[in-house]
């Protein structure tokens, strides 16, 4: 185990201790399920435009389409899990802020 400055820990990684809200967890779910819903019907509009193929062997437009929807999905498929694992972390009570005493 490493210890940081006074003596924590800091096996986690710098960002061990950084809890999200929910909104912002919310959020990330909420991009992350928009680009799985988004991006493969784009792909399907390319796969079908004709400057897909040329003679029946995929061309360069294609290809840059294919790396740009592939890397689009992982970004997509990792906002959503890091906003599930957030919105566990976060817990109901950040859902209603701080409570004021009366």
């Amino acid at each position: 185990m490493v210890r940081g400055r006074a003596g924590r820990s800091t096996r986690g990684g710098i960002l061990c201790r950084v809890i999200l809200s929910r909104a912002w967890s919310g959020f990330l779910i909420a991009v992350g399920v928009w680009n799985w819903l988004i991006w493969p019907r784009f792909a399907v509009a390319i796969w079908n435009d004709p400057r897909s193929f040329l003679d029946g062997s995929p061309t360069s437009f294609l290809w840059v389409h294919v790396l740009l929807i592939v890397a689009s999905l992982a970004i997509g498929a990792a906002l959503a899990v890091l906003g599930f694992k957030a919105w566990r972390a976060a817990g109901p009570a950040s859902m209603s802020g701080p409570k004021e005493k009366l």
